[in-house]
């Protein structure tokens, strides 16, 4: 696949050049660490974003021993894990208003990840899409509350790919098996902005990555409908995505710089607990961190390369600012997190920092 980035688009970040190169691996961790604090500084000097709102699109069941790598004891194998969309606007690099939507999952197309279709298999229906399965929205069905129509969407992305059907999302010369004609993408003027490694994934999976992936999820993609890019990248005030690998080769997280500071969007992790697990009190993680002498705790479903994806955590908590809420915790939300569900207690974030809701939405004038 051949990039199609433009410096309009996108512009790369030079703090972090060469640094996942470094070795060995503990001067590594600390040069990703001072690279993203040097970094830090230069992004809230940008601005903010012009606005940005969440909204939660559906929950799904999750292995409770994935969730914190292990750690936490759990009288529940099972937990939810819910499943965020935001839609972010900023000033692009070309001086126009520009509209990203990060994470519109398709419920439809997850579940036809080779997990879930097992875990449907096992569980059953009624285990499946009523206990642990809950629906809020439809991705398409967002932007029109907010003002907007689907064609005003400039770019889409995700940290990563897991459970994406991305031909539901972004179409398909190709017709799906099972349906009648190809379809349609969601949002006719957007592009998804991608990490070259993640779509090298999709093209030749490992069996470590099988599990998690869409089989076909990729096929008949235009090209022109997609953005790939390298490493981290700027996409225009107070809006980059940070490259952080681990979870997968191509994972990148969403850095956003608004009136409260600095918020960063990952599944490294799933809940605050996670990135501080020595303010946790769900049972096992903080003494399991403490006992392995860690500052983080992995989303541990897949564990491509366990090494990078701690020193992408660390380089997120680098990144973020402290809750005005409560100034203990950092500003981190995750993409997929931890349901606070008293039914699978004792597996209950600690913390959480809700949605996000800052500045305005418009409607764009071209």
């Amino acid at each position: 696949m051949t990039a199609n980035v433009t410096p309009q688009t996108v512009r790369p970040i030079p703090e972090f050049d060469g640094v996942h190169d470094i070795w060995p691996r503990g001067k590594r961790l600390e040069a990703v660490r001072s690279a993203a604090e040097a970094y830090r500084e230069r992004f809230v000097r940008q601005g903010t974003v012009a606005g940005i709102r969440s909204v939660d699109i559906a929950a799904a069941p999750y292995p409770s021993r994935y969730a914190f790598q292990g750690y936490n004891l759990s009288i529940n194998p099972m937990i939810s894990i819910i499943n965020r969309m935001f839609v972010i606007q900023f000033e692009g690099f070309d001086g126009e208003l520009k509209t990203l939507v990060w994470e519109p999952t398709v419920a439809a197309g997850s579940a036809e990840a080779p997990f879930y279709g097992k875990l449907q298999k096992m569980a059953g229906d009624f285990l499946s899409d009523k206990v642990f399965a809950k629906y809020y929205n439809d991705p398409d069905a967002v932007l029109p509350r907010l003002g907007l129509h689907n064609d005003d969407v400039d770019y889409v992305s995700f940290d990563h790919l897991h459970v994406q059907d991305v031909r539901m999302i972004m179409g398909s010369d190709q017709v799906i098996p099972g349906e009648r004609e190809p379809r349609a993408p969601l949002f006719p003027n957007g592009k998804l902005l991608v990490h070259r490694k993640e779509l090298g994934t999709f093209e030749a999976p490992h069996p470590m990555q099988w599990a998690w992936y869409v089989d076909g999820g990729m096929d008949g993609v235009p090209a022109e409908r997609l953005e790939v890019i390298d490493g981290d990248v700027e996409l225009g005030v107070g809006v980059s995505l940070l490259w952080t690998p681990g979870h997968t080769d191509g994972n990148h997280s969403l850095v956003v710089n608004t009136p409260d500071g600095v918020w960063v969007s990952s599944e490294n992790g799933m809940a605050a607990d996670s990135w501080q697990p020595e303010l946790s009190k769900i049972p096992g993680v903080k003494q399991q961190a403490r006992f392995f002498n860690r500052e983080v705790v992995l989303n541990a479903n897949t564990l491509e390369d366990s090494l990078d994806q701690y020193d992408s955590m660390v380089k997120e908590k680098a990144m973020a600012s402290r809750s005005p809420k409560d100034s203990r915790w950092l500003q981190i939300i995750p993409s997929s997190e931890c349901a606070p569900w008293k039914r699978q207690w004792p597996v209950v974030p600690t913390f959480t920092h809700g949605g996000l809701n800052y500045g305005t939405i418009t409607k764009p004038s071209r």
